[in-house]
């Protein structure tokens, strides 16, 4: 053969071997019937944000049932680039790992896969992590199957901004828009309302003269409020003398003399504190009733003083422990 007819057979060899590689390229093998096989995805949480270097899982949890069986040899190999409209998409297949449940009527195939960005850009662009194609085919049968796995459409993100960005244009559908959460300081707001309203309620509670909460109606609370209704004069100075010397006799559940003061802090030791104030009390109950004559010397000489003293055992009697007064 001489080197006319070597060149000749060489090319139409070659012309061949394109022709036979470009139609079994083209062989679209038929889908399996869907209700052999069934597919459970696991997606990432997010589908926007990535940046060159992200890596994206995917969980596909494929059940083939008999007497069909899936074609491991069918399955991505890692290091293989997706294609997107013809173009390299930039996305790599890193890792794979398959596990495999047989059961009596189907079986389960747990493949979990890894992907890598290696692509970015000048601005956020959409990307696609494209549906593996598996072969599956019937057992003790040579006719091969197809199966699509769903397709999972993400978006890469730039590492930095170029230029000027409108961020009414560049704002991803894929992100709900941001929302600002105040949920702890509503949290701090509403304890603090709480301990403020507890403060007021205590301190309207000490310094209240209503009867309006437990232990707010007592004698002294009404002998503090009739005290200081009387007028500043001596008849009463000796009206708020009585109101005094009936709540005495309405807390001891008896009458209280000068002489039994003992025994009536002993009985209600919640006026023990007062106990000195008491007894200044019946000293200047004894020189206005019994001699009023001398002018009064004690620390008790007014209506102030008798209000003074009353707000005391009303203290007292509410059990807030007041300091004692010498």
């Amino acid at each position: 053969m001489n080197a006319r007819n070597r060149i000749i057979v060489f090319f139409f060899g070659t012309l061949w071997l394109l022709l036979a590689g470009q139609c079994f390229a083209d062989v679209i093998l038929p889908d399996v019937d869907q209700k052999f096989v069934s597919v459970q995805e696991i997606n990432p949480s997010r589908d926007a944000g990535f940046v060159v270097g992200d890596k994206l899982q995917r969980t596909m949890i494929l059940t083939v049932k008999k007497p069909y069986e899936l074609i491991k040899e069918s399955l991505p190999i890692v290091g293989y680039e997706h294609r997107y409209r013809g173009q390299v998409s930039g996305i790599e297949l890193s890792a794979i790992s398959v596990k495999e449940d047989q059961q009596s009527q189907q079986a389960v195939y747990t493949i979990q896969l890894e992907y890598q960005v290696f692509k970015t850009g000048r601005v956020t662009k959409p990307a696609i992590l494209r549906g593996e194609i598996v072969k599956i085919r019937q057992a003790g049968n040579t006719q091969v199957r197809q199966f699509r796995m769903p397709s999972f459409n993400f978006r890469i993100s730039p590492l930095s901004v170029y230029g000027e960005v409108n961020l009414k244009n560049e704002l991803s559908p894929y992100i709900p828009p941001l929302q600002l959460r105040a949920d702890k300081e509503w949290m701090l707001l509403k304890g603090a309302a709480a301990l403020l309203g507890l403060c007021l309620l205590a301190l309207l509670y000490i310094l209240g003269a209503r009867a309006w909460l437990p232990y707010m109606g007592g004698a002294f609370a009404k002998a503090y409020r009739q005290v200081n209704r009387l007028p500043e004069d001596p008849q009463g100075l000796q009206q708020a003398i009585t109101a005094v010397h009936q709540a005495l006799h309405q807390v001891a559940g008896h009458s209280v003399f000068a002489n039994g003061i003992s025994r009536f802090t002993s009985e209600q030791p919640a006026f023990a504190p007062a106990s000195s104030e008491i007894e200044r009390f019946f000293a200047l109950s004894h020189q206005v009733y019994f001699d009023p004559n001398t002018p009064l010397t004690l620390d008790l000489p007014n209506k102030q003083g008798l209000k003074r003293f009353c707000r005391h055992m009303r203290d007292c009697e509410r059990g807030l422990r007041p300091e004692v007064r010498a």
